[in-house]
């Protein structure tokens, strides 16, 4: 496997397990994955929330750990990274507000680059123009907005741990999906993985 170096947009309420795990997975196969946010610099963290389901009709956001920054967001080239990972959270619905991340993951998506988003992190891709005819997944309350954005939502299993590869876009529902998630994505990337 060659090893890639991967982008990944994080901000303040980023969902915990899906800033955590991906780049824990990621970097323990031998991948660089550079974490950035707007307006935080190398050695800032941001604030992650843990979502979960407590018994009312939606997700509680509990208080997570802090996850670092490792590479500045305003010193991003889009050609020096090899593929995308955009993590759910309350972060995606202000980072979409951002036009510098609108661009970036537009050039991803132009270039043909690999791009894994889960739960909330369709937004952004809703957001910047580049789920039209694509098959995607997101945590259910985002899948109208894939829809209104051309995309072909597909359906989220009973325990939300489903995913789904459409060319180079990986996508999942929610954080139980993380194994079947990154093993497309990592599938995507041409890392070996074992069925």
């Amino acid at each position: 496997m060659a090893a890639k170096k991967i982008l990944m947009l994080v901000g303040d309420f980023v969902e915990d397990y899906e800033a955590m795990v991906p780049y824990q997975i990621l970097t323990m196969v031998g991948h660089t994955v550079h974490t950035v946010c707007p307006g935080k610099k190398p050695g800032d963290t941001v604030k992650t929330a843990v979502h979960d389901f407590v018994g009312d009709q939606t997700y509680v956001e509990l208080p997570g750990h802090r996850f670092a920054i490792t590479a500045a967001f305003e010193e991003v080239r889009p050609g020096d990274y090899d593929a995308l990972v955009i993590p759910g959270g309350r972060a995606p619905e202000y980072l979409r507000l951002n036009p510098r991340v609108i661009e970036l993951v537009q050039t991803f998506a132009r270039d043909e680059k690999p791009i894994a988003a889960i739960c909330h992190g369709p937004q952004i891709l809703a957001a910047a123009g580049v789920l039209k005819g694509k098959a995607c997944l997101a945590y259910p309350a985002v899948g109208p907005e894939c829809t209104a954005a051309g995309a072909r939502f597909g359906e989220v299993n009973a325990t939300a741990s489903n995913a789904l590869t459409d060319g180079k876009l990986v996508t999942a529902p929610a954080w139980p999906a993380h194994p079947e998630w990154m093993r497309q994505f990592l599938m995507v990337l041409g890392s070996r993985v074992e069925a």
